[in-house]
């Protein structure tokens, strides 16, 4: 038990995918991780529920509460925040995974994805650091961990998918200006996002896209831990990307992290 063991970690979007891993990860250590997200009920097309990722996460050795949340509701927050508090005295740690995508253009675009992507990826972010900072403010080595992109004002990431890639950049500055704000007195305000395209379950619903050519969210959770795990003082405003950050940490060998290590890897969005 080290690392994060008793620290309480507020993950959005937990019940899959890279959430989920963050949360096992950290689990393992013996934290209390809230899963707070909007599936409470089973899909097919998107496996996993509050409830699965909550069973995993204790037998992987943490602590869990389930939540359901949708981040793009105040009072959804504000009451997930609140029970995390009474369960476990306070939140030392905020991963910013929820989001929301729709990859296309101007025109195939309905308005209705365009303020989905904006108000659970830009917004919902927003929201959950605000409703969270105050007890962040009191931890003794707070973080707050977003899945955004370094930012970008090359015309190729924004020209194919202007509302995606609107929702994503807002992601990353929203980041930024609170990295700004609150680096300052001691929370470590960063960003993490994947080199390459990662296999998850959502990727069921974009067409086209190769999953032996995928690495696995394990390396995303490997990751955040070294990310989360590092002295919050003087640590914030960092765009980090998941194989450098392991580089840094010794790691050497990234083909166990591969769907398919004889496959090439496809790169990521928003990475020149």
């Amino acid at each position: 038990m080290s690392g994060l063991a008793g620290k309480t970690l507020f993950i959005t979007g937990a019940s899959r995918g890279i959430g989920l891993a963050i949360a096992l990860r950290a689990a393992r250590d013996g934290a209390n991780i809230v899963v707070a997200a909007k599936s409470d009920v089973s899909n097919p097309k998107l496996p996993g529920t509050i409830y699965t990722a909550a069973e995993q996460i204790e037998a992987a050795g943490g602590k869990a509460l389930a939540v359901k949340c949708d981040i793009r509701e105040e009072d959804e927050v504000r009451a997930a925040v609140a029970a995390a508090v009474a369960t476990f005295g306070g939140i030392d740690i905020l991963v910013n995974n929820a989001s929301a995508i729709w990859l296309a253009g101007a025109l195939d675009t309905p308005m209705k994805r365009f303020d989905l992507m904006q108000q659970v990826n830009a917004r919902g972010s927003f929201l959950c650091a605000q409703v969270c900072l105050p007890h962040l403010l009191k931890a003794a080595n707070p973080h707050i961990l977003t899945l955004a992109p370094p930012p970008s004002l090359n015309p190729k990431w924004w020209a194919s998918h202007t509302g995606y890639t609107l929702a994503k950049m807002g992601m990353s500055f929203v980041t930024l200006g609170l990295a700004g704000e609150f680096g300052p007195q001691g929370v470590a305000v960063n960003a993490l996002w994947p080199r390459t395209i990662i296999a998850t379950d959502a990727l069921n619903m974009i067409p086209g896209i190769a999953i032996e050519r995928c690495r696995t969210p394990l390396i995303m959770a490997d990751a955040a831990h070294a990310v989360l795990t590092r002295s919050a003082v003087g640590f914030a405003g960092h765009f980090l990307i998941d194989d450098e950050v392991l580089r840094e940490s010794g790691v050497t060998d990234f083909s166990p992290y591969a769907v398919d290590p004889s496959q090439s890897l496809l790169p990521d969005l928003f990475l020149d």
